[in-house]
């Protein structure tokens, strides 16, 4: 018997976190063979070559150069259609029975795009998600359309993906990918994390993440700078910065991210990429996420810590109780801080229910991969919701 060849595309650093056990999962079940196709920021010097690190657990089956050195519309524009027609020609020679993708990210559609083009079935995670500061919005629900399984983190996102008109019988509610990892992997102890990162952690610390919201113009350096401004006004804090991945106006974060650690390296420290393992063991010693990344509302929940969750970039996403939303502003930043620290939220904690699942999302999903008809699943029909007047 032939085994069902399942493609992955993977382009960043927290992606790939994310479908780790997945690829793990497929690797060793005997009747599913695992390609690996890697592309976008894991192939760039200037956000850390994380390819070597998925070299380090997986055999690479293709590397996809796209990303160019411009961070502008133009240039993103560009890499999206180099990333096409690249994905094309890989597709052509290994010959996937079914690819699947995670997420919202440019580099995505595009290699969704050519495979639905080549008549590939495409299963898609984390779809019907909202995050209505973002251009992953729109780009999210395109690939909900170009795609044939989907697997989602929550029951309202399953429901979402059925009003996009997808069929119920092809729509799966497994949970998040992310608190599988927390549930899987061996995470450091305080000293093997600091040694890690050659750097001493506070009594107080808070863990930076913060990218680009895509949808506004020109607000990155504005925005971080009065997150900046009220981390500065901070005691006894120690600042742990992850770089902000290659959206539009990225690198303005990042050099700021540099110039600030350069001037505050007693209390602050910055990075291309911890790693998952790393990154998810900071969670453990921090007393919050700072910024608009997704992990803030994915993981950070189930370390019973807050999440100071500025802007809009998230917006539109299910949230725990632990996540405290701001404005980009230092004043209204800093009133988050206040909260955080109060004894009301600090006793509340210990109670939060992370809302994405029981961490066993990868052998859900192997399981489909593995029992669905593949002949006749790529002419879709639209699903039409019946609404009572």
């Amino acid at each position: 018997m032939n085994k069902r060849k399942v493609c992955l595309v993977t382009g960043t650093r927290a992606e790939y976190g994310l479908l780790y056990w997945l690829m793990k999962g497929i690797e060793e079940d005997d009747y599913l063979e695992l390609q690996i196709v890697v592309t976008g920021m894991h192939l760039s010097p200037e956000f850390g070559l994380t390819y070597k690190e998925i070299e380090k657990d997986f055999k690479i089956d293709k590397k996809i150069e796209m990303l160019l050195s411009s961070d502008t519309s133009v240039g993103i524009s560009k890499s999206m259609g180099l990333a096409q027609i690249s994905f094309a020609e890989a597709y052509d020679e290994l010959k996937p029975d079914i690819l699947v993708v995670l997420g919202d990210r440019y580099e995505i559609f595009s290699a969704v795009s050519s495979a639905m083009i080549a008549r590939i079935p495409i299963a898609h995670l984390h779809g019907g998600e909202t995050t209505e500061g973002a251009f992953d919005e729109s780009i999210r629900h395109s690939i909900t359309k170009m795609s044939h399984l989907h697997f989602t983190a929550t029951e309202e996102y399953e429901n979402r993906v059925i009003q996009l008109g997808e069929h119920p019988s092809r729509v799966f509610n497994v949970g998040g990918l992310g608190i599988e990892n927390i549930k899987r992997l061996k995470l450091l102890n305080k000293k093997e994390f600091e040694e890690s990162i050659a750097f001493k952690l506070n009594q107080k610390n808070i863990l930076v993440t913060f990218h680009p919201v895509t949808l506004e113009n020109s607000t990155a350096s504005q925005q971080f700078q009065e997150l900046l401004d009220a981390i500065d006004t901070l005691e006894d804090t120690n600042i742990l910065f992850t770089k902000a991945n290659s959206d539009t106006n990225g690198r303005i974060i990042n050099k700021m991210i540099d110039e600030y650690a350069a001037k505050n390296s007693h209390k602050s420290v910055g990075f291309t990429s911890l790693g998952q393992l790393r990154y998810l063991s900071a969670l453990q010693y921090v007393d919050a996420m700072l910024g608009n990344s997704s992990s803030g509302l994915l993981e950070a929940p189930s370390f019973k810590i807050g999440t100071i969750n500025i802007g809009d970039r998230q917006k539109g996403r299910i949230k725990a109780d632990s996540v405290i939303n701001c404005v980009a502003n230092e004043k209204a930043v800093l009133e988050a801080f206040k909260k955080l620290y109060s004894k009301e939220f600090q006793n509340g904690l210990a109670n939060i229910q992370n809302p994405y699942g029981d961490g066993c999302a990868s052998e859900k999903i192997i399981e489909e991969l593995k029992r669905v008809d593949l002949i006749n699943i790529i002419k879709k029909s639209f699903y039409n919701i019946k609404v009572s007047l």
